[in-house]
Order: structure tokens, then sequence, then C-alpha cells
């Protein structure tokens, strides 16, 4: 793909973390295929976007579960070739270096060389990538966090409190005997799950972050998205973990069950329906819809960590910058072809 043979182990390294990977490209002499293998490390599929595909392959594809998750791999490795060809005319044009490796003689390794290294390098990746992790981190919690709206936890707070009286009144009495049938005991506790869940969907649909989602969600219907996918996709710019924890707010399943993709957040995406618009009443996460939304997931704006690496690697916001509007336009075209086409075919 035009590349020096060193952007091998850069890239290989990208399916585990983009981080280390991109740090890994000062092997590369040259600027020019440095340059490139830097910008194209994002499409590699990171160990962080793993949880995202199998949620959605357990919930959408359970019969096809490998082809699947071989086929997003496929995919991302696929646009990361004809990126390569694409940026090959963009960038300032130099010689290659020829692939010649001068390797030292062997010596075996010492435990104090090692931890030494070990350490120095560890604590090199820890400075440059916490502080702006952190300052990213902070941003995505206050504008999920705020505006703080008394009048909603205040009725949250009413409810609660009524349901948890009525609770109180299905205690048994002294004699061990209870007069509130259990059907009863389990609908209110039951009810009290669903204030919970439905006070949690409603602060962060009104919080900053919801409001953004809602803001940005015209833009993503042509990829079969709704508000609260888009809001996911916001929060996955701090970390793509992100994601299945905010899914898993937003569509209510319990806040203890949102870490790994189980049966009750598989579900409420199963039955997750439109709420308002001309697709009201349709069901949103539809297979198609979430191939799709794995795809977005893949390309998209590289995590705050990667930006502040290339950031730190390249010496200038441009190429950070060019890397995050250049994936996400990539992300956008190619989900909207791959919904729209299927979406005509049928699928």
């Amino acid at each position: 793909i035009g590349l020096h043979g060193k952007s091998f182990i850069p890239l290989l390294m990208g399916f585990g973390c983009n981080v280390p990977a991109i740090l890994s490209t000062r092997i590369i002499e040259s600027k020019r295929d440095r340059l490139i293998t830097i910008l194209i490390n994002p499409f590699m599929s990171c160990s962080a976007r793993l949880p995202v595909y199998v949620l959605l392959i357990s919930a959408f594809f359970p019969s096809y579960q490998g082809t699947m998750l071989f086929l997003v791999y496929f995919i991302g490795v696929g646009i990361a070739v004809i990126s390569a060809f694409i940026l090959q005319k963009i960038v300032i044009k130099k010689a290659d270096i020829p692939f010649v490796m001068e390797l030292p003689p062997y010596r075996r390794p010492t435990t104090r060389s090692i931890v030494k290294h070990m350490w120095h390098r560890t604590e090199q990746y820890i400075k440059k990538i916490t502080g702006i992790v952190l300052i990213a981190s902070v941003i995505i919690w206050a504008l999920n966090y705020f505006p703080k709206n008394e009048k909603l936890t205040s009725h949250y707070e009413t409810r609660v409190a009524a349901i948890s009286t009525m609770l109180d009144d299905t205690r048994p009495t002294e004699d061990g005997a209870s007069t509130v049938p259990q059907v009863r005991k389990d609908t209110l506790s039951a009810l009290l799950q669903k204030e919970k869940a439905n006070y949690l969907t409603q602060r962060q649909k009104q919080s900053y972050i919801g409001r953004l989602g809602h803001f940005i969600q015209p833009v993503m219907a042509p990829l079969g998205f709704d508000w609260k996918m888009s809001v996911a996709i916001l929060t996955g710019i701090t970390a793509k973990e992100i994601i299945v924890g905010t899914l898993g707010v937003l569509y209510q399943a319990p806040v203890d069950e949102v870490d790994m993709p189980d049966n009750t957040l598989i579900e409420k995406l199963r039955n997750q329906q439109y709420e308002s618009g001309p697709n009201k009443g349709e069901i949103v996460f539809t297979p198609l819809a979430a191939f799709t939304f794995m795809i977005f997931i893949l390309i998209y704006f590289p995590c705050v960590a990667v930006v502040a690496s290339i950031k730190k690697e390249t010496g200038s916001w441009k190429w950070p910058l060019f890397s995050v509007f250049f994936n996400t336009s990539i992300a956008w075209i190619v989900s909207f072809l791959i919904y729209q086409i299927g979406s005509l075919t049928g699928l």
C-alpha cells in the first residue's frame, strides 16, 4: 500500500490500543510514511471497541457472531488501506527509505534493565496521556450531570417516597403474616425500579450532552440513529468502552448490569422504539441499524488519548484536527451508504 515495511508493527499494535501504536511509529525513518501510518492507525479496531461489538453482535447476529466480528475488523483494515492511498496524494511526497534494519548483537536482558526501561516508558505514557484524558472525562461528566433540574428531582423523590411508603406497609405483622399479597410487593418493587430508570433517562435527556445528542440527531438520522445513539457516540469520544455504559443508562438497563452485554440490556435494545418523529413506534435497533452503528464506532472520531498522541508525535494540532475531520467524515459516508443501500434492498 505504498508504506515502509516498518509500518506493519504499529498497525498491528493498533488492534490492542492505538495510543502506544502511534508512539511506536518513531521507528519509521521516513517522515511521510510515519505520518500516513499515524493517520490510518485509528482504523485498526482497538480493544476498547470490542465491548460494543460484542453487545450488538450478541443482540442482533447470534447465529453469525464470529463472521460479523471478523467482517467489522476486515472493514477497518480495508478502509485503512484505501485511506493510505488517498493520503499519499495529500501529504508531501518524499523518496522512500529501503527497508534495511541493522540488528545489534543479542544479549541476555537483566531483570534490572527490564524493570528500569518498563517503568521509564510507562511513566512517559502516563504523563502524556493521563492529563488530557482526565480533562476530557471531567468535561463529559459535567455535560452529562448539568444543568440540575430541581423540579424533575423533586418529582422523582416524591414518587419514590410514596412507593417506599406503600412498600413499608407490606412488611409482615408481628405474627409473621403479611396482609399484602406477594404479587403486590413485586409490582411495587418493579415500579420503584421503573421510576429510577425513568429519572435517569429524563435527567440524561435534559442534560447538556442530551441536548447535544438531540442537536446532532438530524445529521445522524440518515444513518438510522436516534438521539440516544447520538449521545452514546458523543460520550465515546472520551473512551469507546464508555458507549456500552451510556447505552445501558439511556435504555434503562440496571446500572450494575451494563458493564457486560447481558440479556437485560440486549432485550432493551431489541425492543426500543422511536419516541417521536416520522418513525414513531418503529424499532430503533434493527440488524441493519446495529451493523451501521458498529461501523460508525469503528471509523469515527479517535478517542482523546489518540488525538493527544497524534499531536505529540506530529508536533502540531494540524494533523490531530485533520484526523478527527477525516475519520468522522469517512464514518458518516460509509455508514450512510450501508444504511441507505441496505434499506433500499430490504435488509
